[in-house]
């Protein structure tokens, strides 16, 4: 029977079939072939027993947070308590974009922001949308459906972002728990402990994941880096030499756009330090 995981917990895996939930068990072939089953997978079960059988191939996968066949990866970027990250942001889309998912920033906490704080954090926005990045608020709840409509979605972002608070808001009936962020450790608790695939209209799934505070570029190169930010990958064919990896190279175009102003300069300063952390 095909079947679809929805939540993995414990090595207890719930498959979601036509006929209902099961929780199931993985073959020991999994495990000698190294592979891992993954939330999002789309599996075939052996429902008497309670296995799973085999795990039809992905479109992709993430590996923080774990999880497969994924349409869209919704960055939840709090803006205060915990404050605005532009590197773990531009982490995050640089490894979205290169798992070949699409992904939208939602700004939470915008409330917690004086005058000039947010101005600040439209001026960082508009640049996001400008280079070609959605920029959703986390009470654009219209929007944020509209987007996400008949997509399998993934919530990604930083502990105490606000993900499990957003999830709750476009499906009031799962009340997810939510927590605070920790006064003594400046960053957001865990309240999300596994992966879990909910449907909140028709055909349109989300997952709540638990947050994180540190991701890597495991699995990318130097070059996949540089060809998965956007700005950086629209103007390179611009520069002196095909090879350009835009750090030490005379009349580099990407540099000049920096310097005009062209380029978010934190977004240049991030890269560098993407490429040089290889």
């Amino acid at each position: 029977m095909e079947g679809i995981i929805i939540k993995n917990e414990s090595n207890n895996y719930t498959v979601r079939t036509k006929s209902g939930i099961h929780i199931c068990k993985p073959r020991g072939k999994f495990r000698l072939e190294k592979q891992i089953p993954l939330v999002g997978d789309k599996v075939d079960i052996d429902e008497i027993n309670n296995y799973i059988i085999t795990i039809m191939p992905r479109r992709n996968s993430l590996l923080r947070p774990p999880i497969a066949n994924v349409d869209i990866a919704l960055v939840v970027t709090s803006v205060k308590e915990p404050n605005f990250d532009c590197n773990l942001l531009d982490k995050l889309l640089t490894i979205i974009s290169y798992k070949k998912i699409t992904p939208i920033i939602c700004l939470t906490k915008l409330d917690l922001l004086n005058s000039k704080e947010l101005k600040k954090i439209n001026e960082v926005a508009s640049y996001y949308q400008k280079i070609g990045y959605p920029v959703v608020k986390n009470t654009d709840i219209k929007e944020i459906k509209r987007l996400l409509k008949s997509k399998v979605t993934v919530l990604s972002g930083q502990s105490g972002a606000g993900k499990s608070s957003l999830l709750n808001k476009l499906d009031k009936n799962l009340s997810l728990s939510t927590n605070e962020i920790s006064k003594a450790l400046g960053r957001g608790k865990h309240t999300t402990r596994c992966v879990t695939l909910y449907e909140i209209d028709n055909n349109t799934f989300i997952a709540d994941t638990p947050g994180f505070s540190s991701v890597d570029f495991r699995e990318m190169t130097k070059i996949d880096i540089k060809n998965n930010m956007k700005e950086i990958k629209e103007n390179q064919d611009k520069c002196k030499y095909r090879d350009c990896m835009h750090i030490k190279e005379a009349d580099c175009y990407i540099k000049k756009l920096v310097s005009c102003g062209d380029i978010l300069p934190s977004r240049y300063d991030n890269y560098k330090s993407f490429i040089g952390g290889k």
